[in-house]
């Protein structure tokens, strides 16, 4: 099938429900123990999503039983062969037609660049869940994950050049031709690209670490106060590009900061990626990470300032950020219809 007139809605209109992934590539997290942690860190975001919408974790077969007693009856199981956890990278782009139908975009998945193997499980497994719930398969001609990119609903899409023009992603592929792509799949008409995402971050400078929108004309930036801190420079240029750009309705933006985390590193001594801008918008909340950071109360109050009307649920995320991700990675939202 091939796109026409679809359009990607923003992530706070409604849902009718949000998908998850329950961690299996133990070698992610380093240990059996390790990888329980994440587990139950997994559960603990399902549970507080399932407050406001409905939530089904896709697990291998033989976890099901583990993920009935981690998540109770609250949250719904699917059976499927799955590689990895993070279903917004995995999982497909919800869109609607101009008559209010669903289709998916299935986007070309190399497991980040070809950093994880195997994969091919989680690169099939869009089109595979599209199958299953009778909806309409979009295949794009590009490699992206959900987390690459995120959109306004109203024809604007944020991105950064370290990841799609990355020669582990689409090489050969001109900034020109995904810009073509992606406003043929997601029906945006102006893309924003900023250079980078936040130091150190394995998936290649993911957009849902860096901004995402609040409402049109509305961005939440992950700053960095800290000049000492490799993100400074980062968070400052981004801030920089984005005071000077306009939406695609041409709207000059309000740019809201929110306060980056104190370094913490894994085991091996690598920096961990900590952004309070990868959290999940429900039906009427938002769940995003803490960190255990004296800024937790900081961010958590900037964010209830930004969406008034939703219910602020802060759940703990370091044990998800040590598999390289966050709260925002790990759900995929679908829309009503």
């Amino acid at each position: 099938m091939t796109p026409a007139d679809f359009i990607m809605p923003a992530e706070w209109e409604r849902h009718q429900r949000c998908w998850m992934a329950w961690p299996c590539r133990e070698s992610l997290w380093g240990s059996p123990a390790e990888l329980e942690k994440a587990r139950a860190a997994y559960a603990s975001v399902a549970n507080a999503i399932a407050r406001f919408e409905p939530v089904t974790m896709v697990a291998r077969p033989e976890h099901r039983a583990d993920v009935r007693k981690a998540c109770g009856s609250g949250v719904q199981v699917k059976d499927h062969a799955i590689d990895d956890s993070w279903l917004r990278d995995t999982g497909p782009s919800f869109v609607r037609d101009a008559r209010g139908h669903l289709s998916g975009v299935a986007w070309r998945f190399n497991g980040w660049g070809g950093k994880y193997q195997p994969h091919n499980r989680d690169a099939s497994f869009a089109a595979s869940l599209l199958e299953d719930l009778g909806l309409p398969c979009l295949k794009a001609p590009m490699v992206a994950e959900g987390g690459a990119i995120h959109v306004d609903g109203e024809g604007t899409l944020l991105t950064t050049r370290q990841c799609l023009l990355n020669v582990n992603r689409n090489p050969g592929m001109a900034q020109s031709d995904i810009e073509r792509i992606l406003g043929e799949f997601l029906g945006v008409r102006k893309i924003i690209w900023l250079n980078e995402g936040l130091s150190g971050d394995e998936t290649d400078g993911h957009i849902d670490n860096v901004v995402c929108f609040a409402a049109p004309g509305k961005l939440i930036l992950q700053g960095c106060e800290d000049p000492a801190d490799a993100n400074f420079r980062i968070a400052k240029d981004n801030h920089a590009l984005l005071a000077e750009e306009t939406d695609a309705a041409g709207r000059r933006f309000e740019i809201i900061r929110l306060p980056l985390p104190g370094p913490r590193f894994d085991a091996h001594g690598k920096r961990l990626t900590l952004s309070y801008v990868n959290y999940y918008v429900a039906n009427g909340g938002i769940i995003m990470p803490s960190f255990d950071d004296p800024a937790d109360a900081r961010a958590r109050d900037i964010l209830a300032a930004a969406f008034p009307g939703r219910r602020i649920i802060q759940t703990p995320a370091l044990d998800i950020v040590a598999g390289g991700g966050g709260i925002h990675c790990i759900t995929q939202q679908m829309p009503e219809l």
